[in-house]
This record gives C-alpha cells, structure tokens and sequence, in this order.
C-alpha cells in the first residue's frame, strides 16, 4: 500500500485509513493536553508521565531499565529524565539491598503533589466518551484492546501488562476468561493495565 494515511483522498472509501487518522487525532489532543500541564510545571511531557507511572506502579517497575521499556525509549534518555526530575526535587533514588547496584525510584512530596496537579491531563477527553452507549463502549474497548495486541506483536509498542498478553488470559468462544480470577469477563472488564499481569509465553 502505497497510500499515505494523512492523504484526504487516499482516505475516501477506505476505512482503515480513516481509523488510523482519527487514532492519530487522538494522539494529537494527548499530547496538546499534556504540553499544557508540562508548561505549568516546567518539566516535560516525558517526565510527566514518568512521575505518574511511578505514583500507580509498584516497585519493582519504577526503575530505569523498566521506563525506558515502558515508555519505548533508550536508558540513557530516560536516565537523563530521571535525573532531571532528581535535581528538581521531585523524586528520590534508594538503591536496593538485595543489589546495591539497582535502584528504585520514589515520589518525594513535591512529586506527589506534581502528579496531583497533572494525573488528570486526559480528563477533558472524558465527556466525549460518556456519549458512547454503555454496551458499544465494551465493544470499543474489546477492538482497541486487540488493536494494541497487535502493534505489540509487530514489535511496534512494548510489552502491555494487560489481558490478551497475560497467560492467565483465555478465550472463551466469543467471550474471555481470566484464571487467575477464574471467572468469565465481560468485554468492558477487560484490563489495558493490570497488576496480577504475568506475560504469556
């Protein structure tokens, strides 16, 4: 396919081109929303999401090696944000007694409060989805959910902690099955980012 997806005629009659386009549009209110808050604080859109990540994940995720995975980016660009974020007082570095050559990274108080001011950042974003009905917001997340599955076996995006990469996760006909809860879910309780994930072989 030689089409470019950003190409007003290349996109009549053709819906992938159009999903695609819109999903960018998407990314698009993302980042305008982010710069916002970036601005306000001084710090970058990067670093933004680096105290966020760290403030809902638990440990053994909010080291260096684990955020550049997470976030798709080299160690030492994210070494450079985490220094940075250090030398502004927003986080602090304990090294680890099992290994004093590792280190996990932790919210000061100053942290914790920029996370408060800039956790919502995508919020604005909410009332365009509580249009949707309740049932097609299932069937939209189910689609999105495969839609990353598939970017992440391409090799496109990192590993995601969520139901179609976890070995817990099953297929049950047209419906899902979690083992680890051992019950069946419905699209809507499908998880992008779980804590019980464990990555299918």
């Amino acid at each position: 396919m030689n089409e470019s997806v950003f190409d007003p005629q290349a996109q009549i009659g053709n819906s992938d081109l159009k999903i695609i386009a819109a999903l960018e549009r998407l990314s698009e209110g993302f980042r305008v929303l982010l710069w916002e808050k970036a601005k306000v604080l001084g710090i970058s859109p990067i670093q933004i999401q680096i105290l966020i990540f760290i403030q809902f994940h638990s440990d053994e995720k909010c080291k260096v090696s684990y955020l550049a995975q997470e976030f798709c980016l080299t160690k030492p660009t994210v070494s450079e944000a985490v220094k940075s974020l250090e030398q502004k007082g927003f986080i602090e570095r304990q090294t680890e007694i099992k290994d004093t050559r590792s280190h996990t990274i932790h919210l000061t108080e100053a942290g914790k409060s920029a996370v408060a001011q800039t956790a919502n950042f995508a919020n604005p974003m909410l009332g365009s989805i509580a249009e949707i009905p309740s049932a097609e917001k299932g069937i939209l997340l189910e689609q999105l959910l495969g839609v990353v599955s598939q970017l992440q076996r391409a090799g496109i995006i990192s590993m995601q902690r969520m139901c179609f990469s976890c070995r817990f996760y099953q297929k049950n006909g047209d419906g899902h099955f979690c083992r680890f809860l051992n019950e069946s879910l419905k699209n809507r309780e499908l998880r992008l980012d779980c804590g019980e994930f464990e990555a299918a072989d």
